[in-house]
């Protein structure tokens, strides 16, 4: 057999894999999750905020990635929620909530250790709503790649659903009734929301219903990602391996939460989870200072091309993470790459924007869809895919 088939099989294996866990884990908790939005609405409504903890660098990746989708909502329409991410720079997690954290707050924690756990104890001291998301929702997987996957689909869907409430406001605590629900340019999210607003346990119902049906996209879409995408991810990760093993490094980015999808990329290449050999790898959206430096004095298309010319060579890689694949500085940092002898690998959702049509990168993987959130949740399993075929 040869390594283009048992790299095939393998991604057929580890999609299998994520297609029965994702079944399984909102098929059995579709209900909760609804409950939960509906409880995080409330605090927001009185003016709380959402706090996403989390220490090491994959969960760090995490909080920033919810503190960013409440923050700046891509959904049309849709309020800003005030977010924080705290990820331990200014102490231990349970001093940083205890500094920021106020009654009426939402905690969030992505870890199962000590530490969080004593932060989200002392959340709980404080009167917020405290969830540590593995607890009051385990993954139904041992696999750490497919288990954070499933908590990426799992904050996407609270962050869609609590919007929900907002155009319900008759059934937040202290909020004037509307008695007709109007989700305006949203509504294409929730074509079934539109009746009246006085019964809870019927929008609940709704919200199940919306939940259990996203879930299903995000699995389609993964499966359409990694099954149309296996020529494409065998390759690059063969191509991927051989600069690694001969000294070169990842050089990854992406802008919102692609950014932190870069971020987590990075994570898993320096020091996976499985314990597999630390690869040389350099997140290019990580430092503010550079970041702001550059967006300031020449502008934001060149924030990550400038990076590029720093720090790449020609024995190097660049993956680019995109959920359009027009993003004119992922673009730009492409060609410097191309420019330079870089192996370029990109994920973009959409039809693959320009990078897809143009051919902009050497390996492109293409997440057919328009919907922002199942887009960064596909991509997630396959640079996760990637790096496991790295080392297979």
């Amino acid at each position: 057999m040869t390594a283009g088939a048992v790299a095939a099989d393998r991604i057929d294996a580890l999609l299998a894999r994520r297609s029965e866990a994702n079944r399984r884990c909102f098929g059995e908790r579709a209900g909760p999750i609804a409950r939960l939005c509906h409880a995080m609405a409330e605090r927001f409504a009185r003016g709380g905020r959402l706090l996403a903890i989390g220490r090491s660098p994959a969960a760090r990746s995490d909080a920033r990635h919810v503190a960013v989708e409440f923050v700046h909502p891509v959904i049309v329409g849709k309020r800003a929620l005030p977010a924080l991410a705290l990820t331990g720079t200014g102490g231990a997690l349970a001093g940083e909530v205890e500094l920021l954290a106020g009654p009426d707050d939402i905690v969030l924690g992505f870890e199962s250790d000590a530490e969080t756990a004593a932060a989200l104890a002392a959340a709980q001291g404080r009167g917020c709503l405290a969830v540590g998301l593995a607890e009051r929702f385990p993954p139904p997987s041992d696999d750490p790649f497919v288990r954070q996957e499933l908590e990426e689909t799992l904050y996407h869907l609270l962050w869609e659903h609590v919007h929900v409430f907002f155009e319900h406001r008759g059934l937040l605590e202290g909020r004037t009734e509307r008695r007709r629900h109007d989700a305006g340019p949203s509504s294409f999210l929730y074509p079934f929301l539109a009746e009246e607003e006085d019964d809870l346990d019927a929008v609940l119902g709704d919200l199940r219903a919306s939940i259990l049906m996203k879930a299903e996209e995000v699995g389609a879409l993964r499966a359409q990602t990694l099954t149309e995408g296996r020529a494409a991810l065998a390759a690059a990760a063969a191509a991927l391996r051989a600069r690694l093993e001969a000294g070169g490094a990842l050089l990854a980015l992406g802008n919102g939460g692609s950014a932190t999808d870069a971020m987590d990329a990075v994570a898993d290449f320096r020091a996976a989870p499985q314990g597999w050999p630390a690869r040389r790898a350099i997140d290019l959206a990580e430092d503010p200072a550079i970041l702001t430096a550059i967006a300031n004095d020449i502008g934001t298309e060149a924030i990550f091309s400038r990076q590029v010319i720093a720090y790449g060579s020609a024995a190097d890689a660049l993956l680019a993470i995109s959920t359009s694949g027009n993003s004119a500085n992922v673009i730009h940092a492409l060609a410097e790459g191309r420019r330079r002898g870089l192996l370029t690998i990109a994920l973009v959702g959409y039809d693959g924007g320009r990078v897809a049509a143009e051919a902009l990168a050497d390996h492109v993987i293409v997440t057919r869809s328009e919907h922002i959130p199942r887009i960064q949740e596909a991509q997630a399993s396959a640079y996760h895919v990637l790096r496991e075929l790295v080392e297979a």
